[in-house]
């Protein structure tokens, strides 16, 4: 059973991580978005045909799972924070961010190519 002290420790754990991970949610998804502008107009005017409402339908979907994947990061982040090595995490968890943007470039990267690549002009 939580105590009332380890409950208010885990309450500030929560809320640093979310002090750190929120606004860099924004640097996260303008990454995503960007992969998928180049795409569209790497493959434009054939990617105009997946403007469509099952389309955007599609990659609003997608934008929504990316987000949920994003959160992740926070059940990492304050599973350290309550280790011994709380302070070290806190100086390198950018690491975390970095790693996890590039994998999410990367799936983004192939979900885009399927959406625009070969589509007919």
């Amino acid at each position: 059973m939580i105590s009332a002290v380890d409950s208010q420790t885990l309450k500030d754990y929560a809320t640093d991580a979310i002090r750190y991970w929120e606004p860099r949610r924004l640097i996260y998804n303008a990454a995503l978005a960007a992969i998928v502008l180049c795409y569209f107009f790497k493959y434009y005017p054939g990617s105009r045909s997946e403007i469509t409402l099952n389309g955007a339908q599609g990659i609003f979907i997608l934008a929504v799972l990316a987000n949920v994947a994003y959160c992740a990061a926070y059940v990492a982040d304050v599973f350290a924070q309550m280790s011994g090595y709380r302070d070290l995490w806190r100086k390198h968890r950018w690491l975390l961010l970095m790693i996890g943007v590039v994998f999410a470039d990367i799936i983004t990267r192939v979900f885009a190519l399927g959406f625009f690549q070969n589509r007919p002009d």
